[in-house]
């Protein structure tokens, strides 16, 4: 029996709601042709997205530019590339480390040299950092190695990487949305996160490389790029293991962009077709998996069997649970000890919204149980989010809250009533505006 494309999508989207996947968006493309395109409220079309590491693929691609071109070589040990940021006595491993063990993952490093909090220039520290290890043997991923890739881009070139690829890759492919790649504090494009445009600029990247480069990605380098460059046998995420290419990593039917949070452009060769979508699903620690078992189990076995005219969906967003039945605590405020593992000091429940006071001062944070909306996100004026809520038990709340401007990332919280008192208990995303969301805590009513 032939399963139409309207069913299969379906199944796909039953799915996502079914396991509380956090698509922003997705397109998928057969044969070239677009299939699906869906977006998740309140995504739109033609929105740029944090892309995370697929800024990492991006800076790969300039690097083969430049290879092609004659202008770098992969052999060339990358601190020929930077002399002037070496230490007076740089470690041997660090001076045998190549570009292409850049490319591939393969540093003389355990972890990222760069404190993103802490450090300017997220370059420099590369070269000033400790090696422990021969470089060329064993798979680290290190977003270090991104961010000195995308130096390499401005040093010869003299145009940060953002600008190269709209004039080399971007312009001619016909993107038409907003591009921007956010900077260091020293104001060099972060090669390893930065990069912010649409789904749809995303997709038509990803098709160019599906065509092996239409000409503007040396047909070579993207060849190479997608092949196991190294394996990746110790990765926890189970499609990790499939192995790394340069910049962009195997799955079990070809090969992936892949960003934190769910960005992906997944292309499957045998298939001819190419998967793109826009997440955040960082809350969740199987959220990568689920969207790529979806796709793979869902949608995967019936690609090179299209019957239907193509889909454009305009989704819900995501809501939790709600019951309406539970019994609310509506009212009230609460204080909490200090020194509490969340750093809250009061809190007050009300219709329709709820407020507390932390570190960053007075947040405040509309609400409607059982419903999705938009709003600011706690403590940061201007930053869109969304918020969703739900009485799932008597007395016991859960609030999610997602940040959805350039630094999607977000927190989980449930607060439990109980009597004159209500514990605190939060996850969240790593992300400077999520400080103070991750914890347990309980205050005592004081009105």
């Amino acid at each position: 029996m032939i399963m139409k494309l309207g069913q299969r999508i379906e199944n796909f989207v039953e799915r996502v709601r079914r396991e509380d996947i956090n698509l922003h968006g997705l397109i998928l493309s057969v044969g070239g042709a677009e299939k699906v395109k869906a977006y998740w409220a309140p995504f739109e079309e033609g929105q740029p997205h944090r892309m995370y590491s697929v800024s990492k693929t991006m800076v790969a691609m300039a690097l083969g530019m430049l290879a092609e071109e004659g202008k770098i070589r992969l052999e060339d040990p990358v601190v020929d590339y930077f002399p002037d940021l070496l230490p007076v006595e740089p470690s041997p491993y660090l001076l045998r480390l190549t570009l292409r063990d850049m490319l591939r993952m393969a540093t003389c490093y355990r972890e990222t040299a760069y404190r993103e909090r802490e450090d300017r220039d997220w370059t420099r520290p590369f070269f000033t950092g400790h090696p422990d290890h021969e470089p060329g043997t064993v798979f680290n991923y290190d977003t270090g190695a991104s961010q000195v890739l995308s130096s390499l881009v401005r040093r010869v070139t003299g145009r940060e990487v953002v600008d190269f690829l709209k004039e080399r890759l971007f312009g001619p492919l016909g993107c038409e949305d907003e591009i921007t790649w956010l900077r260091d504090p020293s104001g060099q494009c972060t090669g390893g996160t930065g990069l912010c445009m649409s789904l749809r600029d995303l997709n038509r990247v990803a098709l160019c490389l599906s065509r092996g480069g239409d000409g503007l990605v040396p047909g070579w380098f993207v060849s190479e790029m997608q092949k196991k460059q190294i394996d990746t046998l110790l990765r926890e995420n189970e499609e990790e293991r499939y192995g790394y290419g340069w910049q962009c990593w195997r799955t079990r039917a070809g090969w992936v962009l892949y960003g934190m949070g769910g960005q992906l452009a997944v292309l499957c060769p045998e298939k001819d077709a190419v998967l793109c979508t826009i997440a955040d699903v960082r809350l969740d620690p199987c959220g990568m998996q689920r969207i790529y078992d979806a796709f793979f189990e869902e949608l995967y076995p019936w690609l090179d069997r299209e019957d239907t005219a193509p889909l454009s969906l305009a989704l819900p967003a995501p809501v939790v649970f709600h019951d309406q039945e539970a019994k609310r605590v509506i009212g009230g405020d609460y204080v909490f000890p200090s020194g509490n593992e969340l750093g809250w000091r009061r809190l007050k429940v009300e219709e329709g919204r709820m407020s507390w006071v932390n570190g960053r001062g007075r947040c405040v944070l509309p609400m409607v149980a059982g419903e999705t909306i938009t709003a600011d996100f706690p403590g940061w004026p201007g930053e869109p989010a969304t918020v969703s809520a739900g009485w799932f038990g008597d007395g016991l709340l859960r609030v999610r809250c997602f940040a959805i401007g350039q630094s999607p990332c977000g927190f989980d919280m449930v607060l439990a009533f109980v009597g004159e008192r209500v514990t605190v208990q939060a996850r969240r995303s790593w992300d400077p505006m999520t400080d103070g969301y991750d914890g347990a805590a309980s205050g005592t009513r004081c009105d």
